[in-house]
């Protein structure tokens, strides 16, 4: 039978904006939800370094152990218009209208929260912390302005993956980001177009000259917006594309980086045109070592829960990603959420539940692994 709480804390949170740079109203009530129940609770200063409306959340219930395990969701969503306005389609949750759901990853963060809120009155095995990030969906921003050696557990799971419960992330790519600011000479375009430099026609002839898609097994490069121009009979003077390049391989990822840059500069070249491109490297990938201690206790919870694990690999990134370059050990867990980013989102009452048994399952093995640890030491 679902957990009618978690469903209400789910809808509730859903509804409640937050994309990226707007948490303060969601942080304020997870916060203030967070400290009812007598947690120990804290905002850290990552909310101007990560240009959001908050900071990264951290949150701690002590166990009947001395160890501690950490849960990570962010708080933000992508961009949309309109009010979400969550609907229950026979055990589905879906969103009412074109706009997103929040499932991602507010599915998580709901889970969290009933974790800790079953705990309160009786201690779990182990001690849990929770990180609520902010700025997530735009550069994993909260997660790297996080101080991972606040953390007093010595491993996390990061509930974060559109998928179905059960697959354990163990590789994801390094991406980099392209940004190309095209610079032309604006002239009327009916009277005197000669005198221009078309800089729209110079991303364009960039943008043909790139390999696009799903260039390999392991890497991708896309062209995600073109904008420029200021009216239909002005030849325009300037034009920007973001694009980005993706590969488990990080060298890789850099090298098809390269190749975009390259591509723009000879657009620019071919129209006249200036071109001034940057690349930044918004995360690193990670393959995540087969004795990671992490890795072991989300299989074993899996399995305690009634899941068979299955390791995979993403194309995305998440907050493991910042979390493991700053050496923290942690693993990407898939979270029972569909669709994420459109407006076919869509997350199960039995999903919901699911995650929250296989959070109980990692703290059931957690402190079973502590104890077998200490009668070794013993």
């Amino acid at each position: 039978m679902a957990n009618q709480r978690l469903l209400e804390t789910f809808v509730r949170l859903c509804e409640i904006r937050s994309p990226t740079g707007e948490e303060r109203e969601v942080a304020d009530t997870i916060l203030a939800e967070l400290r009812a129940l007598g947690l120990e609770v804290s905002e850290d200063d990552a909310a101007a370094p990560a240009a959001a409306g908050a900071g990264n959340i951290l949150a701690r219930l002590p166990g009947s152990s001395e160890k501690w395990v950490m849960f990570c969701a962010h708080i933000d969503t992508v961009p949309h218009r309109g009010q979400i306005e969550v609907v229950d389609d026979g055990g589905v949750f879906r969103s009412r209208g074109e706009t997103i759901l929040g499932a991602d990853n507010k599915a998580a963060v709901a889970v969290f929260m009933e974790l800790v809120a079953r705990h309160v009155n009786e201690p779990p095995p182990v001690g849990i912390e929770l990180l609520l990030t902010v700025a997530e969906e735009q550069g994993l921003r909260g997660a790297k302005a996080f101080d991972t050696s606040s953390l007093r557990s010595a491993c996390g799971f990061v509930a974060d993956h559109a998928s179905s419960i059960g697959e354990v992330i163990v590789t994801s790519p390094t991406q980099q980001r392209v940004i190309a600011d095209f610079t032309g000479v604006e002239a009327h375009a009916g009277i005197r177009p000669e005198d221009g430099s078309n800089a729209i026609a110079a991303a364009a002839a960039a943008i043909s000259r790139m390999e696009l898609g799903r260039l390999d097994e392991s890497s991708t490069a896309n062209v995600g917006v073109i904008e420029g121009g200021t009216s239909g009979n002005v030849v325009p003077g300037h034009c920007r594309i973001t694009a980005e390049a993706r590969s488990l391989d990080a060298s890789r990822a850099a090298e098809l980086a390269g190749a975009l840059s390259e591509a723009c500069a000879w657009g620019a070249s071919e129209h006249g045109c200036d071109v001034d491109v940057r690349v930044e490297e918004l995360f690193r990938g990670y393959e995540v070592p087969r004795s990671s201690p992490s890795l072991g206790l989300a299989e074993a919870g899996l399995r305690r829960a009634g899941f068979e694990p299955l390791r995979t690999a993403t194309g995305g990134g998440s907050d493991a990603n910042a979390l493991i370059a700053a050496g923290f050990d942690c693993v990407l867990l898939a979270n029972g959420t569909h669709a994420n980013h459109t407006a076919d989102e869509s997350v199960s009452a039995s999903g919901l539940d699911a995650m929250l048994e296989v959070c109980e399952g990692i703290l059931v093995e957690a402190a079973e692994s502590a104890t077998e640890a200490a009668e070794i030491s013993g």
